[in-house]
């Protein structure tokens, strides 16, 4: 601590003899003067952090100290004793202040990242919502668009599909009214089947010259194109195949072949029971349906592969070449669908052989035990049959029955592991145009 002391001279005394400042000697006051001053420079000159001397000596920067006759008698002048402000105690203020503004800083700015992060999150939140609200309202704006180009399209579409249908309108008609026939004709079938003994024969009469005269009505509209070669895997006399002709060529023929089985299937119908019972009836109806679909599997092949071969003209030997790859194609695809239909068919031909039995003769007796009811068609029993699970029922019954299911009615034991399908008469409506 630096100490400045002034020499003020003493003023004289009363005698006017001038005191003379001993300079060898120095008294005990300034001995104890000079150790405090020693130990305070001491203490302002130790190092930052000392702990409580440091706080305790900073209050007491700057003070004043006289010294004058009654300290220090044997002086002749008075020392004043300034303490200026030490660059020690400067810097230790200010490093407290800056320590604390650090540390204020260092929490405001985590608070601030605290707080930065907070709203990072926010605004990805936002942003994620905006964006989903913009993908969801670019969507709905392109659907409307579409809807707005729809509507102002509609228009010229309904010109060009009256246009379309008006070039095709007897194809269209035709098939319109091959479609009704057959929903027609199969949904009488199935009901005359049903209807077992009750059938109505003139019912089954009309519609077999229904069908009939409807195929021969056809064939005789359109007989400059011998539609009917087709059907014994010929082609009609047609001199170009285009896409439409050969649909109008298949679709028809397979119309014709299901004619001529639901009318095979109307004949079946008017046979009495005498001579062919129900259920053998039944196994009829499922030959004669396997075997339909399956000979309308090949029908169609002669015509599309005539279409593919004449791809193009001969003379051009790259769309010759991917007319015969094309048909080939078609063949193996029909080939593989062959085999499909083969291992269905050989299944149904071994129904139909064995004709396999539900259960045995029920004894009157075991019927009196259920008061003689069939649980089915609630009316006695007609040839009862007696299942592996002790229940009775009527053999047309379970006949009719085991055509869609294959447990008994009453407690869902399994009884066949099979639907015998297509027993009830009816008929495959797929489109057979490939």
């Amino acid at each position: 601590m630096p100490l400045f002391l002034l020499s003020l001279p003493t003023p004289p005394s009363a005698s006017g003899h001038e005191r003379q400042r001993p300079e060898a000697k120095t008294s005990g006051s300034e001995k104890k003067y000079l150790r405090a001053m020693q130990a305070n420079r001491s203490q302002l000159h130790s190092p930052p952090g000392t702990g409580s001397s440091e706080d305790a000596s900073t209050p007491q920067c700057v003070h004043t100290r006289l010294t004058g006759e009654g300290s220090c008698p044997h002086s002749g002048d008075v020392h004043i004793q300034i303490n200026s402000i030490p660059k020690e105690c400067a810097e230790n203020a200010s490093s407290r202040n800056i320590r604390s503004g650090v540390h204020s800083c260092a929490h405001g700015c985590v608070h601030s990242r605290l707080r930065g992060h907070s709203h990072s999150e926010a605004r990805l939140t936002d942003d994620t919502a905006a964006e989903s609200g913009d993908h969801g309202s670019s969507s709905f704006s392109e659907f409307r668009y579409l809807f707005k180009w729809l509507q102002k399209s509609l228009p010229y579409i309904l010109i060009l599909s009256v246009k379309l249908v008006m070039q095709h309108i007897t194809g269209i008609s035709l098939g319109i009214g091959l479609l009704t026939t057959f929903m027609y004709a199969n949904k009488s079938i199935v009901n005359q089947v049903f209807l077992r003994e009750r059938s109505s024969k003139i019912q089954c009469a009309w519609l077999l010259v229904f069908l009939a005269g409807s195929s021969v009505l056809l064939y005789y509209t359109f007989h400059s194109q011998s539609l009917y070669y087709s059907l014994i895997f010929l082609n009609p006399t047609l001199d170009h195949l285009s896409f439409w002709e050969v649909f109008w060529i298949v679709g028809i023929t397979d119309f014709i072949l299901k004619f001529f089985f639901m009318g095979l299937k109307c004949l079946i119908l008017l046979v009495p029971s005498f001579i062919m019972p129900f259920k053998s009836k039944g196994y009829w109806y499922m030959l004669l349906e396997e075997l339909c679909q399956y000979y309308r599997t090949f029908v169609p092949i002669p015509v599309w592969f005539r279409y593919l071969i004449s791809y193009g003209e001969f003379g051009n030997v790259t769309r010759w070449s991917l007319g015969i790859l094309l048909a080939l194609l078609y063949l193996i695809l029909k080939l593989l669908e062959f085999f499909g239909h083969l291992r269905t068919f050989r299944q149904v031909l071994r129904i139909f052989f064995t004709q396999p039995s539900y259960g045995v003769a029920a004894s009157k007796r075991q019927c009196s035990d259920v008061d003689d009811i069939c649980s089915i068609c609630q009316a006695e029993f007609q040839k009862p049959i007696l299942l592996i699970c002790q229940h009775i029922f009527c053999e047309e019954c379970m006949t009719l029955w085991f055509n869609r299911e294959k447990t008994c009615p009453l407690c869902r034991t399994v009884i066949s592991d099979h639907i015998n399908k297509w027993k009830d008469g009816a008929t495959s409506s797929h489109l057979q145009i490939y």
